[in-house]
């Protein structure tokens, strides 16, 4: 199979299983989403929806979050990972956005990685969902199903190179839906332990499946 035809089946099957696929984390705005995505961090979803509701009702803008003193923002975040470099990130985030920003998320990658603890992953997120970019941010399951699946070449060892190598095979429009279905079906189908195989729709056309079947022959 080559790897057109691979890309090719697997935006088919996420388009007829998954036409709509966006972020789980919970979010009224861009700075919601940008506080939530830097939370999000090596720590799960499920986890940053528990702390946000009471974060966001504290400090539901820039304006609020820049007066706070780290000590009091990891009062309300203190069981995500890290917390308290979080902390300290999201204060400095909230005062870099009113002093260069005019308490507004700037739009493009650039403006965005020059805000305190935000990198090029977090700065594809809010690119991507908030501003609809084509952009592809490349977390821990991207970067394993991209290289499971058959998508990307071995070679691929680093997130930035991943995230050029499908940007380059998935069509503009779709890149930003293609990033939460990657995540989906991370989190839910193609798990790091003990994927769920028998019932995953893209198993005819995985790489994994392939490479196990020549073992066996």
């Amino acid at each position: 199979m080559t790897k057109k035809e691979r890309y090719e089946r697997l935006i088919a099957y996420f388009q007829e299983t998954m036409p709509i696929a966006e972020t789980e984390l919970h979010y009224g705005n861009p700075f919601e989403l940008l506080v939530a995505v830097m939370l999000s961090a090596q720590c799960t979803d499920k986890r940053v929806n528990m702390v946000t509701p009471r974060l966001f009702e504290a400090y539901p803008t820039a304006v609020s979050m820049a007066k706070a003193s780290p000590e009091e923002i990891l009062a309300y975040i203190k069981s995500v990972s890290y917390p308290n470099n979080k902390a300290k990130h999201l204060v400095g985030m909230a005062q870099m956005l009113l002093s260069e920003y005019g308490g507004e998320v700037p739009s493009t990658g650039e403006e965005l990685e020059r805000l305190p603890g935000v990198g090029r992953k977090t700065a594809n997120v809010i690119q991507a969902v908030i501003f609809q970019k084509s952009c592809m941010p490349v977390d821990t399951h991207v970067f394993r199903l991209s290289h499971r699946i058959g998508l990307v070449p071995a070679r691929c060892t680093t997130p930035l190179s991943v995230e050029k190598e499908l940007v380059k095979n998935i069509p503009a429009k779709l890149v930003s839906t293609a990033h939460h279905w990657l995540i989906l079906h991370g989190r839910y189908a193609c798990t790091a332990r003990n994927p769920h195989c028998k019932t995953c729709g893209l198993y005819n056309f995985c790489a994994r499946k392939f490479a196990q079947d020549s073992k066996k022959h």
